[in-house]
């Protein structure tokens, strides 16, 4: 592995600080002045890293989950053939150490609990990408150890609760802390922050509900009843953008050249119109051969016209070509704000909330948690959005329109539980549109829903052209230098086969 055999240093005078709350902005580093690595500036970059996106997940995330197309050139993801994770995450988990060591003492709690955070929410979505994974090893490579073993799947989600806990508890004992572009600093937002991701990964672990070692439903459970959680939108672990230099929204068409490639799916645009969804008309743009050609007006959702992402490339080239297709939203691509990128969120904690009453972890009613989370992610969507006809095309959300559409025969909540599942889980899909890199896809892989198509003829799946695949394979760099630890790996996962079609610990 690459990131093993090389020492990881970190160019301080690139980075972007932020100096307020949840917004950020440039600074300038004089050359010629030598730069101090601090445990504030260390934090800083590890808090970017979480909260950017990544080159590599700006539009393959939603391809992934199938809510977009892609009309340039045939995109991998959007035809099933996934490829292999990067293990690069590791290499940038080397200064959570650093940051820690660095730090006075009386800042060393804040630090701690920082650090353990973005080391177990990075490690564990590189398990949900591939499954066994170096956890208890991963960070030795600066001390000699450049082969790592992986851990069974299991240890890293036993490995990662446990740091997320010891995390939660350093923050309970620590002060605010600088460095941080996100809550300022805020120790009580990030126990927030990271108690509610504890509830993430334990309902990620649904299949493993009755291992005794987990104890998932108690542990569910106590956090539910004696942590501190997210109290509204406000405490979302997001990136906000604004209208500055090197601030602007990063779908925007001054920042991206690619933007009208960008396609709206069909499992997009026929679920929102299915369920007489508003945020069709937040989320893509009317056809503009609807429009300008059949004469529709961009407030009928008839207007609005989703790509099969799994049609054959020609069709797709030819819907771009014609503009009988819906493009991403003006305001995802025109208004340099765009919307703030959601991490961990209020809207979503209140799904799996939800979803743990139904399975029988916690008490409560999970009608309230459900319609919670409709209210919140819909509240989230317009209250970023500037009330202006061209980002929603007249049909605004409002409270109103909230309590209409939680009524509605497809949504209301039912009163059958395998139904509630379903429920939570379309729901969870609808919000994670642009939002939460990767999540709508490791939700479907997990719950089977919603429906996702596949197309055997445009299928690209060099291992199963039937179906998604459920993981990526490992990179090139763990061959070339911790082949022994892989193969071990593979051998007891996969039967020494690394496909993207190997079913996964968590998912059996």
């Amino acid at each position: 592995m690459k990131s093993y055999h090389k020492i990881f240093f970190l160019v301080l005078m690139s980075l972007i600080l932020f100096q307020s709350c949840k917004k950020f902005d440039e600074i300038n580093t004089n050359p010629n002045s030598p730069v101090t690595t601090t445990a504030s500036l260390l934090a800083t970059n590890l808090i970017l890293n979480i909260t950017r996106p990544s080159e590599g997940n700006k539009t393959s995330s939603a391809m992934t989950s199938k809510q977009m197309a892609w009309g340039e050139l045939p995109q991998g993801e959007q035809y099933n053939n996934y490829g292999s994770a990067g293990f690069g995450t590791i290499t940038i988990l080397t200064n959570v150490q650093k940051m820690i060591n660095a730090a006075a003492d009386a800042d060393k709690p804040a630090y701690t609990g920082l650090g353990m955070f973005i080391k177990a929410y990075k490690l564990y979505y590189l398990s949900l990408s591939v499954g066994d994974i170096p956890y208890s090893e991963a960070l030795n490579g600066e001390t000699g150890n450049t082969q790592p073993k992986y851990d069974t799947q299991k240890q890293v989600m036993q490995q990662v609760l446990k740091d997320l806990e010891t995390s939660a508890n350093s923050f309970a004992a620590a002060k605010n802390f600088t460095g941080d572009p996100v809550f300022n600093g805020n120790v009580d937002n990030w126990r927030r922050v990271v108690n509610a991701f504890r509830l993430k990964v334990l309902i990620s672990l649904s299949k493993k509900e009755a291992d005794p070692d987990l104890k998932i439903k108690e542990t569910f459970a106590q956090i539910l009843a004696t942590q501190p959680l997210l109290r509204s939108n406000s405490d979302n672990l997001q990136l906000v953008f604004s209208d500055k230099a090197n601030q602007i929204y990063w779908f925007n068409s001054t920042i991206s050249k690619f933007t009208s490639y960008a396609m709206v799916s069909s499992v997009m645009t026929d679920t929102l119109k299915k369920y007489n969804d508003y945020r069709l008309f937040y989320y893509a743009a009317p056809s503009v051969y609807k429009v300008q050609t059949e004469g529709k007006l961009p407030g009928d959702a008839d207007a609005y016209i989703g790509i099969d992402p799994t049609a054959v490339f020609s069709s797709v080239s030819a819907a771009y070509t014609s503009k009988k297709y819906s493009q991403l939203n003006l305001r995802y691509t025109g208004y340099a704000s765009g919307e703030p990128l959601v991490r961990i969120g209020f809207a979503e904690q209140n799904f799996i909330i939800a979803e743990a009453i139904v399975r029988g972890w916690a008490t409560g009613t999970a009608k309230n948690y459900y319609e919670e989370g409709v209210k919140q992610a819909m509240n989230f969507v317009v209250n970023v959005t500037p009330d202006d006809v061209k980002y929603h095309s007249g049909k605004k959300i409002t409270p109103a329109y909230i309590g209409s559409y939680l009524t509605d025969i497809n949504v209301a909540f039912s009163a059958v539980s395998d139904k509630q599942l379903k429920q939570i889980s379309i729901q969870k899909y609808l919000m994670y549109f642009m939002q939460y890199p990767y999540d709508a896809y490791y939700e479907f892989r997990r719950s089977g829903y919603p429906k996702l198509p596949v197309n055997p003829a445009t299928s690209t799946n060099p291992f199963d052209k039937n179906n998604i695949p459920v993981r990526y394979t490992y990179p090139s760099e763990e061959y070339n230098y911790n082949l022994e630890n892989l193969k071990t790996a593979l051998n007891r996962q996969y039967d020494g086969n690394d496909r993207t079609d190997g079913i996964m610990w968590l998912l059996k």
